[in-house]
């Protein structure tokens, strides 16, 4: 891509604060968006591919609410990805992610959390210090058990589904505001499902079709 067309791209994101480039086939994140460090409140980079984001860069977005990398080629996320204190939405699906950084709990105003199609083999544990997550999607990678500490996560909504878990602890029960569970296309046998999801939880949609019962 021409640099007069990422000028063009540049100009505009200092006007509204959004900055948009898809399928471009980017192969890094543009040193560009240096200038707009102060005012972009949303980027999105989607279906590129993008390998790595810039440590010395990607932290200093101290205004940004969103930021998409959906379809990239992204294997690491830098620590620096976690001074973003304002990030309400991060999606990273289809990605190559095999795990998150461990100050990923620093991501203090995370709602909405997406990772689906990527390669991580365990629930992050980073997760369960994040208050106000609303919605994870987990979906499509390579879990194989949900652990105890997942009753201390925070979120409504928790997508698993297309993973290859085959036990999950009674302390999902645990979970205060989880109503939607899905965990559909894993490797569970239904006396591994925790009786407890029906009986002493806030679940009120549990989906589990696909599994071998």
């Amino acid at each position: 891509m021409g640099n007069s067309a990422l000028r063009a791209h540049v100009e505009t994101a200092q006007k509204t604060g959004v900055f948009q480039l898809k399928d471009r086939g980017l192969t890094e994140f543009p040193s560009e968006l240096q200038k707009l460090t102060s005012n972009l409140r949303t980027i999105d980079l989607s279906n590129n591919k993008i390998e790595n984001l810039p440590p010395m860069i990607i932290g200093k977005f101290t205004l940004l609410k969103s930021l998409s990398l959906n379809n990239n080629k992204l294997t690491a996320l830098p620590d620096e990805l976690c001074n973003l204190k304002k990030l309400e939405t991060l999606s990273l699906n289809n990605n190559q992610l095999r795990e998150l950084p461990s100050t990923f709990g620093q991501l203090s105003a995370l709602k909405t959390l997406s990772l689906s199609g990527n390669q991580l083999r365990a629930l992050p544990p980073q997760l369960c210090s994040l208050r106000h997550l609303d919605v994870v999607d987990l979906s499509k990678n390579q879990i194989r058990s949900i652990p105890d500490t997942v009753g201390e996560l925070q979120v409504i909504e928790l997508n698993l589904n297309q993973n290859q878990i085959s036990q999950i602890s009674v302390k999902i029960s645990s979970c205060p505001r989880l109503k939607v569970l899905r965990l559909e296309e894993n490797c569970l046998e239904l006396s591994m499902l925790p009786q407890s999801i029906l009986s002493d939880s806030q679940i009120c949609l549990l989906a589990v079709e696909g599994n071998l019962f």
